[in-house]
Formats: C-alpha cells, sequence, structure tokens
C-alpha cells in the first residue's frame, strides 16, 4: 500500500506545529475526543451503509513521516527543525472507535471515535474523512440501486467513469459492501478478491465481417459464459436471432449451457427484454439470461422493474461509481471533548443552523431492535458512562421534537453498542474480514431495516435519539454560551 501520511490538508500540519509548541510552553499534552460523523443522508436515502473502515486501519499502520516527507515539508518554509524531528519520530499513540464495515448508519452518530493526543487527532482527520466519506457514499448508493433491483443481480461497471483510479478500486470495493454481486474492474478484483464479470464491446462484433461470426468466435472461446451484446445493429432482426442460432450450435456440440445469453445496451430495455424474452423462450432458451446496461440508475432500474421489463442482471457505471444524483458524503469530524490537567471537559459548536450544532462528550452508540422481527427500533446516542438494561422499560424521545416518544418494554428490546475498539492505545486490535465476509454482515444489516426505511423516495426515518444525560448535558452548553 502506498504511504498516506501526507495524504492531508496544510493547515492540519500547521495546527500541529501550534500545537506543538505550546505543548513544549505550557508542559501540558492535551488530549482530546473527536467524532466523525454525517448530517444527511446521501441520495435522499433513508440511511447510509458505513464502508471504509478497513483501509483506514491500512492508513494508521503506516502512517509515518520518512526521509522523503521530512524533506517535502521542510522545503515549504514554513516548519522548524525541532517540529520536523518531531514528525520524524512520530507515531499514532491514541485509540480509536468504530462501527464495523457494512453497518447501517444514521445522520448525527458516531460512526468514528478518536480518543488521542490533541496533535495526534488532528493529523488524521482529512484522510480519515476522505476514506470514509467517499467508500461509504458508493456503498449507499450501491444498496439503493441493488433495493431497486428486488433481488435481480447488479454489477458494478463503472471503472472508465470514476474520478481516477482509487476511487475506481476502492468504489468497486465499496459497491460490493452496499450489494452488488461482482465489477468489471481487474485490479479491484485481484486486491480485494471481488468476482469478475463482463462480456465484450460493440467494437469486437465490428470487428468482423457479420455479428453472427463475431457470436461464433466468441461463444467457441467462451462456452462456460457466453454472454453476447446484441443491439450493435438491429436488436430484434439481428442480435437476438443470431445470438439464439449461437447458443443452439452450443448445445448441439454438447455444451451444457450455465451462465449464457443476452445483454442489451441501448433502446427501450423494457420492451426490448420482452420481445427479446419471448424470442428465448420459443427457442427452447428459457433459462437464457437477460443483462442490461447504458446509464442505468436505481430509478431507471426501479420504473423498468415497475414496466415489467425482463432484465435479471444489471450493469450500472456512471451513476454507480461516481453517486452522480449526490456526489459527496458529507462526513465531519469534529472535537467534543478536551482533556487538560487530569480533567475532561466536554465541547461543543454552535451555529445558526440546528443540523450543524454537534452533540458534546465521549459518546457511545446502541442499536435497539425489536425482539419479535429482529428489525431496528431506534438507535440512542449516549455518554460514556451510561448503562441501559434490556429488562428495564425504557423511553426514547426525539431530540429537537421532544414530544415524540417511544416507549420500550422490558423483554420486547435488544441493545447492542456499536462502537468497537480498532485500535487501543496505538495498537491496532481489529480483526481484518474478508470483503466477503463484510458484505455477508453487511447483507444482514440491511435486512434489520423496515422495508419503510428502504423506499427510494420520502423513506421513514428512523428514529434517532438522545438520552436524557445527553440531552440535558448539551442543553446546558447552549444556554450557558447563550
Amino acid at each position: 500500500m502506498r504511504n498516506l501520511t501526507l495524504l492531508t490538508d496544510f493547515y492540519e500540519l500547521t495546527m500541529m506545529q501550534a500545537y506543538y509548541t505550546a505543548e513544549i510552553k505550557t508542559a501540558q499534552r492535551p488530549e482530546a475526543v473527536f467524532d466523525m460523523f454525517y448530517r444527511e443522508n446521501p441520495c435522499g436515502n433513508g440511511y447510509a451503509v458505513f464502508a471504509g473502515l478497513e483501509q483506514l486501519v491500512d492508513y494508521i499502520n503506516e502512517l509515518v513521516f520518512d526521509d522523503e516527507a521530512i524533506s517535502y515539508l521542510r522545503s515549504t518554509n514554513t516548519f522548524s527543525e525541532e517540529f520536523l524531528a518531531y514528525l520524524k519520530r512520530f507515531k499514532f499513540t491514541g485509540s480509536i472507535n468504530a462501527v464495523a464495515e457494512g453497518t447501517v448508519v444514521f445522520p448525527g452518530e458516531p460512526l468514528v471515535q478518536v480518543i488521542a493526543p490533541l496533535i495526534e487527532a488532528q493529523l488524521i482527520e482529512t484522510a480519515l474523512l476522505n476514506i470514509i466519506n467517499h467508500q461509504s457514499l458508493i456503498a449507499t448508493k450501491a444498496a439503493r440501486v441493488c433495493w431497486a433491483a428486488r433481488g435481480d443481480s447488479v454489477l458494478e461497471f463503472g471503472l472508465r467513469r470514476a474520478q481516477g483510479p482509487d476511487a475506481g478500486l476502492y468504489g468497486a470495493r465499496a459497491a460490493m459492501i452496499g450489494g452488488c454481486c461482482g465489477t468489471s474492474n481487474v485490479l479491484a478484483g485481484q486486491l480485494f478478491d471481488i468476482p469478475l464479470r463482463g462480456t465484450h464491446a460493440h467494437s469486437w462484433i465490428m470487428s468482423f465481417d457479420s455479428e453472427l461470426e463475431a457470436f461464433r468466435y466468441y461463444a467457441n472461446l467462451y462456452p462456460k459464459a457466453c454472454v453476447l451484446l446484441v443491439d450493435t445493429y438491429d436488436t430484434l432482426n439481428s442480435g437476438v436471432p443470431n445470438a439464439i442460432t449461437v447458443f443452439r450450435e452450443l448445445r448441439e456440440s454438447g455444451v451444457e449451457l450455465t451462465n449464457y445469453g443476452i445483454r442489451l445496451d441501448s433502446g427501450d430495455l423494457a420492451y426490448l427484454s420482452k420481445r427479446a424474452r419471448k424470442m428465448l423462450d420459443d427457442a427452447g432458451f428459457a433459462d437464457a439470461g437477460i443483462s442490461a446496461t447504458n446509464d442505468l440508475d436505481e430509478h431507471l432500474i426501479s420504473e423498468l422493474k415497475a414496466q415489467g421489463a425482463e432484465i435479471s442482471h444489471w450493469g450500472v457505471g456512471t451513476h454507480l461509481i461516481t453517486s452522480k444524483e449526490t456526489p459527496a458524503f458529507g462526513g465531519v469530524y469534529k472535537l467534543c471533548a478536551l482533556k487538560r490537567g487530569g480533567e475532561w471537559l466536554n465541547k461543543i459548536k454552535i451555529s445558526e443552523d440546528p443540523l450543524k450544532i454537534t452533540n458534546p462528550g465521549i459518546k457511545k452508540l446502541l442499536r435497539l431492535y425489536d425482539v419479535a422481527s429482529g428489525k431496528m427500533k431506534a438507535d440512542l446516542i449516549t455518554l460514556a458512562n451510561e448503562f441501559f438494561d434490556e429488562k428495564e422499560h425504557l423511553t426514547i424521545f426525539d431530540p429537537i421534537a421532544t414530544w415524540k416518544k417511544m416507549q420500550l418494554y422490558a423483554g420486547d428490546y435488544t441493545i447492542r453498542e456499536l462502537l468497537q475498539p480498532v485500535f487501543v492505545n496505538g495498537k491496532c486490535v481489529h480483526k481484518a474480514l474478508t470483503i466477503k465476509e463484510i458484505c455477508e454482515y453487511a447483507a444482514k444489516e440491511r435486512g434489520t431495516l423496515w422495508d419503510e426505511h428502504k423506499r427510494l423516495v420520502n423513506p421513514q426515518i428512523m428514529p434517532i435519539d438522545l438520552s436524557q444525560k445527553l440531552y440535558r448535558l448539551k442543553k446546558e452548553m447552549l444556554e450557558k454560551i447563550n
């Protein structure tokens, strides 16, 4: 992996030097707690999917200022030799807690919690946000697309439209976490053990004297994975009939047709797929799949499904890999507690915009489930020293519309703490998972959502509440400031 230590904003380093100078003068090394959270669900969704944790762990493990980095920073004529010497021996010594990769999450919740010397916690802000924001955005977009496909397979085909190689690579990985079942991205397949999928281009057909000749050559080379692109010339009068001819020849030659079918890349996909389905069925190829590409997104897929399109595999590119509808996740990293002289002080950021007022203090995140259904009931953000017993009745309330309350009765709900240790005092305690394990967990997570929260338009909003103690602390701090 590349060293990403300098993947940071310049002001993070200038602040670090200021902190370093202040520490020398005061003989104090303040410790800080930062929360990474986001304020609004992307794409108008009812939830988001947390992704990027594995890369974040790699980044922290590889965090070192090597000779080349020190030399470059010296060339900026900004940093003292004393501070550069500190960077040369820099090592992250703090603790990080985070929700598991693939977890369904909601606005305002602490997703990554950094507890570290202030100077260390400041450094990792930019890279942390870069990694988590991008991958959570693509995982969330993929979840929307897969929900629209209603059980059909969705393939990530966006590499050529991604904003650069890294966005293509980690976007493909995030798309898998969101529910996709394969990618066209070969390097992502190698790096992350993602299943590879793909057929051929129109140029393949055009390079032969005839469409039938191109189909035959391709089928003879890949008889076990024969998916033919049928819309280069005339989909219904040429492409599909020629594909049927080749499928019949394969079968007559003794090939057992399994993973085979046609791909549509233009035209009215609902109409063409229904006509093609009938032609394939009438020819005795009822098990042939029909794949579709062509600038698809969750809204178009949903419409095509509603119109009875006979499509079972969806290749989604531009709209998925760029999250074209909402191209940024909007996660932020805010100070919520500071320790000087042995005492923790709660911190809060205020704003004219209520959404930008932060929740103070060191917190934990609890998820409440309905016992009967196993579905989510609500999330509860609490102070770290609070304890809740499932054997007791619990009343929670909306921190803005405080009259909105929910009564949970003992035995009817369970509690799960979502933030788990990733680093403890600089040591990585995170157990790396395979992409398959992460995807299985992510699928179970999405399965705990009610369908109302998965709607593509106007989804039901999951209750995200504050505990009484945290609510009172926030209110008291706001009143003191005002």
